[in-house]
């Protein structure tokens, strides 16, 4: 059975940090890309940043320089490091892990996380 847990989510005022984790099991961690997405109210889910399982990482513009997501596969986590937080930033976060098998996504989401950053 997948899991992805995240956690670290909060309340934070803008130009704050947060860090978000997310840690899997039930997949081989190490093989599949990780991504993090964002569903704020009223809007459809986006991209905020994608890890490969080599370690290559891609962010959507409004993020890029603000937030660095990373993994440890030892710890079968992907984490963002979110900086210079701003209230548009408010969204609920969710992990992702991805792996293409024969043309075949094996694609899992976690439950989600809240962000909040007050102007």
């Amino acid at each position: 059975q997948v899991q992805l847990v995240e956690s670290g989510g909060g309340l934070v005022q803008t130009g704050g940090s947060l860090r978000l984790s997310c840690a899997a099991s039930g997949i081989i961690f190490s093989i599949n890309a990780m991504g993090w997405y964002r569903q704020a109210p009223g809007k459809q889910r986006e991209l905020v940043a994608t890890i490969t399982s080599g370690g290559r990482t891609n962010y959507v513009d409004s993020v890029q320089g603000r937030f660095t997501i990373s993994r440890d596969n030892a710890k079968n986590t992907v984490y963002l490091q979110m900086n210079s937080l701003k209230p548009e930033d408010t969204a609920v976060y969710y992990c992702q892990s991805r792996l293409e098998i024969q043309l075949y996504d094996y694609v899992y989401w976690g439950q989600g996380t809240q962000v909040t950053v007050s102007s």
